[in-house]
């Protein structure tokens, strides 16, 4: 079956970028009231709730299971209804399908034109609120000219391999690079299409008003901007990232994002609609005015934070180059303590981190990326209780 007619895709040419619009590191949105509740996704505010009890100061996490291994790549993870998995190969371009139940694996297909290269390839993965009845998957993939977002339609009844249906572009020319080519997608609790973008190892794009590297971008499922975002012309939600491999919201519906540093500071950032968050002009923590400073901090040798996922009250970052999982317990729209670090150096890098519906997590190992030492089993899809 065709996939739902939609419009040309969006290329840079055709989008206005959103301004540059100043906000300091303490305060609020550029040109917005204090909302009288939790922010919407959208900037307005929300209806008044009661706020949730601080995460507690001291949590746990402990693999439980290894689902499976031997997987080659791991990027992109999506969870299906039942709970079963989709992931996606970066290097292969291919997507499987893991039951949740026994870890068995079956082949669904490759995304056409994927280019792998560098940090380039089939990056993240998201299904559609509807999947149940559209089944639609989409992809942030590299192509031999850009990174781009695509849907496609996954048929189980096709053979296996063959499960998925040409991509539909919905959004092309966010910048490619070796390095620092973003590629988280997830959709947000107001049912819009999210994308962490990077500058593509040239950090003058993050604040260029021309480009989409560098970026968080919001959009309809069709790839359109989204209502209320800060330039309703454009698909940018933030600017001055460099390179955002994280998305997450928390119990109040607010945005977090984790972000690579350079040499001195990786972010856990709060994301405010039309925030600036510096790069290349600050990098962590600068208390300078017209940027947004970062909630918390980390050394890149600690962390170096792909995956980001809230669970149990408390933000989880999955971490390459510092190999562990970090724990930020909040406490509203602050940390409620010091964060806590787990398995540090017991798996090797970690890339993906994913909440399951009983309050877990899934987490992929990353160690087949070129930059790792994989042992026997990798990479490995594992399972852990958290609290």
């Amino acid at each position: 079956m065709p996939l739902p007619r939609s419009r040309p895709p969006l290329s840079v040419t055709a989008i206005a970028v959103l301004a540059l619009a100043g906000c300091s590191g303490s305060g609020g949105l550029p040109g917005a009231a204090p909302a009288p509740g939790p922010a919407s996704p959208s900037g307005a505010p929300g209806a008044r709730t009661a706020p949730p009890s601080p995460a507690p100061a001291h949590g746990s996490a402990k693999v439980v299971r290894t689902l499976t291994g031997k997987l080659s790549s791991p990027w992109g993870v999506a969870t299906l209804p039942g709970g079963d998995l989709l992931v996606g190969s970066r290097d292969t371009g291919t997507v499987a399908r893991i039951a949740a139940k026994d870890g068995a694996i079956s082949e669904v297909g490759t995304v056409p034109g994927v280019s792998a290269g560098g940090e380039g390839g089939l990056l993240g993965l998201a299904v559609s609120a509807g999947f149940a009845t559209d089944h639609l998957l989409y992809a942030y993939f590299t192509t031999d000219s850009d990174n781009r977002v695509a849907r496609l339609r996954y048929d189980p009844d096709r053979p296996a391999g063959q499960r998925l249906g040409a991509p539909d572009t919905i959004l092309r020319d966010i910048p490619k690079g070796k390095v620092h080519d973003g590629g988280r997608l997830a959709f947000g609790p107001d049912g819009m299409l999210y994308a962490g973008t990077g500058e593509a190892g040239r950090p003058e794009l993050a604040q260029d008003k021309g480009s989409l590297g560098g970026k968080i971008l919001r959009m309809t499922p069709d790839g359109r901007p989204a209502p209320g975002n800060p330039d309703a012309s454009s698909v940018v939600y933030s600017l001055g990232h460099r390179n955002v491999q994280g998305l997450a919201w928390d119990a109040g519906q607010r945005l977090w994002a984790a972000e690579f540093g350079q040499d001195t500071w990786d972010e856990l950032n709060l994301i405010r609609p039309g925030g600036n968050y510096g790069w290349p002009a600050v990098e962590g923590r600068a208390g300078r005015p017209g940027f947004l400073d970062p909630v918390e901090q980390w050394r890149p040798a600690d962390a170096s934070p792909s995956g980001l996922a809230f669970a149990k009250g408390s933000l989880w970052l999955a971490g390459l180059r510092g190999e562990r999982l970090w724990r930020v317990p909040l406490n509203g729209d602050r940390p409620a303590a010091a964060p806590q670090e787990f398995l540090k150096g017991e798996y090797g890098r970690l890339r993906t981190v994913l909440a399951t519906d009983d309050g877990g997590l899934w987490l992929t190992t990353s160690n087949t990326d070129g930059r790792g030492r994989p042992g026997p089993d990798d990479d490995r899809l594992l399972r852990l209780d958290v609290s």
